[in-house]
């Protein structure tokens, strides 16, 4: 069920993203009354799932989900169609239009995603606010559990004060500076401390067979529901209960669950659980494994009534969400400039880290949920856009940069030199895809 649920969510993605990008070309060039021979959602490698012409245009969808295309006639594109290339130009032909209309056609696409990113953030500021937890509100500080962080010596219970000598106050400014961050300044049982990240801290972090999360807010212990083939089958707890100590001593954070249990494995523990302002004791039985058989829970709310956290909230009327909106889009844009900017630079080892479709799968979660479904489509939306303007032959930004040229000098490069560029580009995007999804599978195979 969860596979449905996450590949659910990347196909509907996925799929409205290439649409409306294909779309931002399709209709720019039909209100330049240029020829659209064919509109695809997915590639048609020989044969296609659907199809269906609709005036001039061959509507379908492809059998291979790695993108999209629209055909535009007179157009030297991955189709490499030289047949139609050596025919005199037709006025319906996109090379027989000013280089200014095919310039808006080829930004069409980039365009779109760009719009799409922004209104999503406006719908998500609108509907759901923003939330954050602040940086002094987080008494126990942060769990660590990443070998790599624990290598370089932090530790569970810190509190992250600076990020490269500038002060953060929520735990959004320390997720968002770690493309970025040198050096953090932590308080450890009220000291402070320096720790220094490694240039190629991102690639260190991405050849890791154990990545698991960064920085994570502690929180309690809370009884979602007992599994009923474990050992504690029929006993009296609740939804909600929220477990605070094991035989007299003090577990106030999830994270000090797993150990303290190593030490009554196969024995029957005493256990306090605090119920709405009661507490309550039951005994539990400890598996051979240093389990209990209880699914935890997680709640926002009951974890900061409890005093855990503190969370800021802001909400927006519908004037102020397009204020809102455009905060998160200018962040997400600078955010995925910097990701660029690590993978670029080999000394940082962040290209080990770059993923394919299985990376993007991945980052959906389990459940469904709108919210997060919308702001991972705006942020892949982000990404759809910047990539396609990279100066790439085959790629929208390598015909905005031939068509840039022919503007400025006032003279159009030849189409067999289109052609091989098409071609070197088209190579490039080949060996770009075959790394980030054969990273995809070296994670796979040797985690």
């Amino acid at each position: 069920m969860e596979f449905i649920i996450k590949i659910s969510q990347f196909l509907l993605s996925l799929s409205l993203l290439i649409v409306l990008h294909e779309l931002g070309h399709f209709i720019p060039a039909k209100l330049f009354k240029t020829k659209v021979e064919k509109f695809y959602l997915f590639f048609d490698v020989k044969y296609s799932l659907f199809k269906k012409k609709i005036g001039e245009t061959v509507y379908g969808i492809g059998w291979l989900p790695l993108g999209g295309y629209v055909k535009i006639a007179g157009m030297i594109d991955e189709s490499m169609d030289k047949e139609q290339m050596a025919k005199p130009p037709q006025p319906w032909e996109f090379r027989s239009k000013p280089a200014w209309q095919r310039l808006i056609i080829m930004l069409g696409g980039v365009t779109v995603n760009f719009i799409l990113a922004y209104f999503i953030y406006v719908g998500i500021s609108f509907t759901y606010g923003d939330k954050d937890y602040t940086i002094d509100s987080l008494e126990g500080g942060y769990y660590i559990e990443n070998p790599l962080l624990l290598d370089l010596g932090f530790k569970t219970g810190d509190k992250i004060i600076e990020v490269n000598n500038e002060p953060v106050k929520s735990h959004t400014d320390v997720t968002k500076s770690l493309i970025s961050a040198e050096e953090f300044t932590i308080e450890r049982n009220g000291t402070t401390k320096k720790i220094n990240l490694p240039e190629d801290f991102l690639g260190q972090l991405s050849s890791r067979k154990n990545r698991s999360s960064l920085f994570s807010v502690r929180v309690p212990f809370m009884v979602a529901e007992i599994n009923d083939t474990m050992q504690n089958k029929g006993v009296d707890l609740k939804p909600g209960d929220v477990l605070v100590a094991i035989n007299g001593r003090d577990l106030k954070y999830f994270d000090q669950l797993e150990p303290t249990l190593e030490n009554y494995k196969n024995q029957t523990v005493s256990a306090t659980f605090l119920r709405d302002s009661e507490t309550i004791q039951r005994d539990l039985k400890v598996n051979a494994n240093g389990k209990i058989g209880i699914f935890p829970a997680y709640s926002e709310e009951k974890f900061e009534e409890l005093g855990y956290f503190e969370v800021t909230r802001k909400e927006y009327s519908f004037i102020e969400s397009f204020g809102g909106g455009a905060d998160k889009f200018v962040d997400q844009v600078a955010g995925y400039f910097e990701q660029l900017k690590a993978i670029f630079n080999p000394k940082t080892g962040a290209y080990k880290g770059l993923g394919g479709f299985k990376a993007i799968y991945d980052i959906f979660p389990d459940f469904w949920s709108w919210e997060a479904f919308w702001t991972l489509t705006a942020f892949l939306s982000i990404m759809l856009a910047i990539l396609n303007l990279l100066p790439i032959p085959a790629l929208d930004g390598g015909h905005v940069m031939f068509l840039l040229y022919e503007m400025i000098s006032g003279r159009k490069p030849s189409e067999k030199f289109l052609e091989r560029a098409q071609l070197v580009g088209f190579i490039i995007l080949i060996a770009l895809v075959l790394f980030a999804n054969g990273n995809d599978i070296f994670k796979a195979v040797t985690n």
